[in-house]
């Protein structure tokens, strides 16, 4: 019994200076950087750009994966199964972390305890948008017409799916939710005239919102942004409509505080370089400076908290 004991104490000190070598020695491989959307989307520009800055500081490569689906579950599940060291990140947006778990009877994952957050990115507004030949000019057509028929909105995540009923539950329009697998599909088929309107991220739809190839609607935020500065807020006619979409990095709940502590400390230089502040601006996004792990765990909740309250008032079951 005494050997025994003296023996599992002795294995128990192995593997715990083996974890404490491998943290102080980290990283001393690429990064994987897993993506739930493709590649395209808000999502992804913003992880392609912080993983840039990311692999400047710590010295190692950080690998950009796209794995679509399940407005994020695939990428949540997928990551969830891989070691808790540090060396495989999930981009994860309020989709996955916030909507999924009140949409969701089971999506594979428990968001608050599966997953602990590394450091937010940004906060963006969404954009509701229709084809240059829309007969819809403004939101207001958009929701006049929902009300007297039932009308298609495109969208690639159960975040902005809220988000189109939030709207409809409110106005009483019949916005019908069609899912895709990202916002390039969706815009495709807006201009098609497969889809009576859009709704997504508004960093991966700005560029064509002003070069004329989409007409913007509304933006979903508290004030105009300025990169659009004639397209009107939701809220202008509808105070109590506010809805951003945001974006973080998260590893493994059970990934190693020393590894954790690294990937905080590189992120939060990241997001403060030229080029991240630049890209930033461009996507006229709001850069989540003061989201660091615990701040950004807080919001994560408050934020399930959110749309539960909407989903409810929307009727939307878990399914």
């Amino acid at each position: 019994m005494i050997r025994s004991g003296f023996a599992a104490a002795l294995l128990g000190m192995a593997v715990s200076t083996s974890a404490i070598a491998q943290s102080a020695d980290f990283p001393n491989k690429p990064i994987r950087v897993v993506v739930p959307f493709n590649a395209g989307s808000g999502a992804d520009g913003s992880a392609r750009v912080i993983a840039e800055q990311m692999q400047r500081i710590l010295g190692q490569p950080m690998l950009v994966e796209n794995k679509p689906g399940a407005s994020g579950s695939v990428a949540a599940v997928h990551v969830k199964t891989q070691p808790a060291d540090g060396y495989t990140v999930l981009v994860a947006t309020n989709s996955p972390m916030s909507v999924n778990p009140v949409v969701m009877k089971n999506p594979g994952y428990d968001s608050v305890k599966d997953f602990k957050p590394i450091h937010g990115i940004a906060r963006s507004v969404n954009l509701w948008y229709v084809s240059n030949e829309s007969p819809y000019k403004t939101i207001g057509d958009l929701i006049a017409a929902g009300k007297a028929k039932p009308l298609n909105l495109g969208s690639y995540s159960a975040g902005y799916q809220l988000g189109i009923a939030w709207l409809g539950n409110m106005t009483g329009a019949k916005f019908q939710y069609v899912p895709y697998k990202g916002q390039a599909q969706v815009i495709t088929d807006v201009v098609g005239g497969q889809l009576d309107a859009g709704m997504g991220d508004l960093g991966g739809a700005i560029s064509l919102v002003q070069s004329g190839k989409i007409r913007a609607l509304a933006v979903s935020g508290d004030k105009r942004m300025a990169g659009l500065p004639n397209v009107p807020t939701i809220k202008e006619t509808h105070p109590e409509y506010e809805n951003y979409a945001w974006t973080t990095f998260f590893v493994r709940s059970d990934t190693p505080p020393a590894v954790h502590a690294k990937l905080v400390e590189a992120m939060k230089k990241a997001l403060t370089t030229k080029e991240s502040l630049e890209y930033f601006e461009k996507q006229n996004s709001i850069p989540m400076l003061t989201f660091g792990p615990d701040e950004m765990a807080k919001y994560q909740r408050e934020e399930i908290a959110r749309f539960k309250r909407i989903a409810d008032a929307a009727g939307i079951k878990p399914e």
